[in-house]
């Protein structure tokens, strides 16, 4: 037999809720009968300690002469009226034998409490509950022995009806929350039903190909996601079925990136034999006219110096290439550390210094105290790149200085010298691999075109940036910024 949800749904909901009154109501009136039970002992406690105490006063201030038994005889009648309308309870006052010598009560039953009686002419406080009373005994001792025993009845009956009044308020509120909770749970589960109805006729116009325009229902909780992922499934479902036309687009637009990168790499190709046959025709040309004119000194030393010049361009072209080439591969050899870099900066400017002496220049280093996170190694090619060109391309008696600051998260380290001005139209292109400001290749100071391609390069390998800060007739400034090491 199918059970609707709905229906089970709301008598789960009812019966939990009766365990939870049950558990509740038991939990309470356990509390209430044990603070009761505590405070009427606390209140007994308080009123034997008085009652003790005014007998004991009686024995001691009466006439000494007389046994315990004679002097409880004599006044327990008197000590338990006073005592009575005192604490506003009955009194009942017995001497060290057991035998009841005075009451504020008109007749009582000893034998049905006499066992406790017992144990409180041992020296102990003792209590009896009987029905709706509770009987509370007390020792009384005196410095010569036992005097006797005070006995206090205390009524229960108030905290009994106290007790049943809760029991029938909790029985009461559990039928009313029973009822409630069922006819709550019973309509909160028909409306997660007919939700239930919408997520399955959604699936079912899936499977019959109408794909949704919209989430079937709109709720924040699980049934809410669940109709959010019909939704993108039915998305999903519509996009694989337009797949074959998009995947053919995106196949067009790799061929066609393919066939540019076929011509960038015969570019490339193209620019590189340029490069390498201009040194190699001057050293071939100087290596004929040797074989032509062997016993030339100044022939010879001129193609020396030439040749020598050529080759160190050759093989400063091949490394950069190389570089290049594996920065493109194999990124992941770059290991980062933390670089002091004003000390990196002297020691790089420490390096070239004698260089630039040689060509008549000045090189000059202005750093703080700056820790940035990149690889060493890359960062000292960066730096000898930037400050070969500045000295490069300077002018006679000119001046280097690099200098280093610290802006918000990042350090900025300036190159600057006092060459001769990039023009703007081509500020743009310096960093393209073989693109030079200067196109003779064969003066001494030329370039191959490729140490800011390099340096660009491994400048974004590190996080970090470059870019040409200023280029006029006062000189070039570039700008390279690397994230300092958090600590």
């Amino acid at each position: 037999m199918r059970v609707s949800i709905k229906l089970k749904t709301g008598l789960v909901l009812a019966v939990l809720l009766i365990l939870s009154i049950a558990a509740l109501s038991f939990l309470v009136l356990r509390g209430i009968t044990l603070n009761q039970r505590q405070q009427i002992e606390d209140l007994l406690a308080k009123h034997s300690q008085v009652a003790v105490q005014y007998v004991k006063q009686n024995y001691v201030t009466g006439d000494q002469r007389l046994p315990a038994d004679l002097f409880m005889s004599q006044s327990s009648k008197r000590m338990a009226l006073y005592l009575s309308m005192l604490t506003g309870l009955p009194v009942s006052l017995y001497d060290a034998n057991g035998q009841e010598t005075g009451s504020s009560l008109s007749a009582s039953n000893p034998s049905a409490y006499s066992d406790t009686l017992a144990y409180a002419l041992s020296g102990k406080t003792a209590y009896q509950t009987m029905g709706d009373s509770v009987n509370y005994f007390a020792p009384i001792v005196t410095d010569s022995g036992m005097l006797g025993v005070v006995r206090f009845r205390y009524s229960l009956l108030q905290e009994h009806q106290f007790v049943q009044q809760i029991r029938d308020l909790f029985l009461l509120a559990g039928a009313v929350a029973c009822a409630g909770g069922f006819i709550f749970g019973y309509g909160y589960f028909y409306r997660l039903a007919a939700v239930i109805s919408k997520l399955r006729a959604a699936s079912r116009d899936i499977r019959e190909g109408y794909f949704l325009k919209e989430p079937p229902v709109r709720r924040k909780d699980e049934l809410g996601d669940l109709s959010q992922a019909i939704y993108h499934m039915s998305g999903a479902i519509e996009a694989n079925i337009s797949a074959m036309s998009e995947e053919q687009r995106k196949l067009e637009l790799a061929v066609r990136k393919l066939q540019e990168l076929e011509k960038q790499q015969k570019q490339f190709i193209g620019n590189i034999s340029h490069e390498f046959k201009t040194p190699l025709t001057a050293i071939k040309a100087y290596v004929d006219l040797l074989a032509m004119y062997r016993d030339d000194p100044k022939l010879t030393e001129e193609a020396i110096d030439s040749m020598g010049k050529e080759t160190e361009r050759l093989y400063e072209m091949v490394d950069k290439v190389l570089r290049l080439s594996a920065l493109e591969k194999y990124d992941f050899e770059q290991q980062a550390e933390p670089v002091k870099l004003d000390v990196l900066l002297h020691d790089i400017s420490s390096r070239m210094r004698g260089k630039a002496a040689r060509f008549g220049l000045t090189l000059q280093t202005e750093t703080v105290p700056a820790v940035v996170w990149a690889d060493k190694e890359s960062l000292t090619t960066i730096f000898v790149n930037l400050i070969d060109n500045a000295i490069k391309y300077n002018e006679p008696g000119g001046r280097i200085l690099v200098s280093a600051a610290i802006r918000d998260c990042e350090a900025e380290v300036s190159v600057a010298n006092t060459g001769v001005a990039i023009p703007a139209e081509l500020q743009d292109k310096i960093f393209e691999p073989f693109f030079t400001v200067n196109k003779d290749r064969s003066r001494s100071s030329g370039g191959t075109g490729l140490g800011l391609a390099l340096v660009k390069r491994l400048t974004e390998a590190q996080e970090g940036a470059i870019r040409l800060a200023a280029s006029s007739p006062a000189g070039t400034v570039f700008h390279v910024t690397l994230p300092l090491r958090m600590q």
